[in-house]
């Protein structure tokens, strides 16, 4: 089988002791390369425990003898209970991402916070942007993340622009694109913090209470996201 990465794992309930030993044993003698089990927690539902491997969620018995890749859907709901999951347990601490390497915008009195890492020519960066366009009463840390063929040119020429959010608004909103320009930008930090937070796709979401959203949000689910302080 696959070597499997580093283990981390994190809590949900502390209960069946036994379970975890017998969990904790049956991984380590069958992938002795795992890593170590910081901890193992059992599920409210399914009889199952829930396990991180380097950032990814998944789930195993009660033996360990079975190893779960997926989601769980609560079918009355419809609830991905995993993504609830993944926003909660790999929250940052927002007042360490660097805000100094983001463009800010203050709308309205900016009292709730939200980042994001975004790139020019991600469609649905774009349309982010119009749901953002929707939200007021927020600051805005935008890291222009430039993963995409050709998108490093026009990050510099926003950086490098007199009004880096004049410029960024009106390229993803009015489809105007930055003269041309050249200076010194910290896109190379960006890159690396995004690196380091595990940052893979654009755009990713980074609320106030550090809960984390891959991929494109209507406006009123960033809403309601913003007013979640807990």
């Amino acid at each position: 089988m696959k070597k499997l990465p580093a283990l981390i794992l994190f809590t949900l309930l502390s209960s069946a002791h036994a379970g975890e030993a017998e969990i904790r044993q049956s991984m380590q003698s069958k992938f002795p390369n795992i890593g170590k089990l910081e901890h193992i927690v059992k599920t409210p539902y399914a009889e199952l425990y829930e396990i991180v491997i380097d950032g990814q969620l998944l789930y195993t018995d009660e033996k360990g003898q079975y190893l779960f890749d997926g989601s769980i859907i609560e079918t009355k709901s419809r609830l991905n209970l995993s993504d609830e999951r993944r926003r909660k347990l790999f929250a940052i601490n927002f007042d360490k991402l660097q805000l100094g390497l983001a463009v800010k915008k203050v709308k309205g009195n900016g009292k709730r916070r939200m980042a994001y890492f975004t790139d020019p020519n991600c469609s649905f960066c774009k349309r982010l942007e119009k749901e953002l366009a929707k939200v007021s009463d927020v600051t805005l840390y935008v890291y222009l993340y430039p993963i995409f063929p050709n998108s490093s040119e026009t990050v510099r020429n926003v950086l490098c622009a007199k009004d880096p959010v004049k410029a960024w608004d009106d390229l993803m909103l009015n489809s105007i694109a930055p003269a041309g320009a050249n200076c010194e930008t910290s896109t190379d930090k960006v890159l690396a913090l995004g690196k380091e937070l595990r940052v893979n796709g654009t755009p990713n979401l980074i609320f106030g209470n550090g809960t984390q959203s891959p991929g494109y949000l209507p406006a009123e689910e960033i809403e309601k996201n913003l007013n979640d302080t807990n």
